[in-house]
């Protein structure tokens, strides 16, 4: 065999995998980088959950100021509109009551 063929892909992982089974160094230094990996993720998904824990109550503050300017907003158009048809209501009552004409806005009958 030639330098080129211990140089290929194959040849390399088949060596690399003789060596993690048969060698207990490489074999500790994987199990030990399994464990670091493993524990670095569940580290980060704490993290993860823990800001979103934080930021939770934020989110929920900012939802109920904005659900209370807009049932504040709406109060308010509520109260006009009652105001205008009183309005109209009293300008129908005075019109009937007080023997008005009700002609059309050209004047005609």
């Amino acid at each position: 065999m030639a330098l080129e063929d211990y140089l290929e892909s194959e040849v390399v992982v088949a060596v690399a995998a003789t060596a993690a089974v048969f060698s207990p160094r490489v074999r500790g230094v994987l199990r030990r980088g399994a464990v670091y990996g493993l524990a670095g993720v569940l580290m980060a998904g704490d993290a993860v959950s823990s800001a979103a824990r934080n930021v939770a109550p934020g989110v929920q503050q900012a939802a109920a100021s904005a659900a209370g300017t807009f049932q504040g907003a709406a109060q308010q158009v509520a109260s006009s509109a009652a105001s205008v048809a009183e309005e109209a209501a009293e300008r129908a009552r005075a019109a009937t009551e007080g023997g008005e004409d009700m002609q059309s806005p050209r004047g005609e009958s």
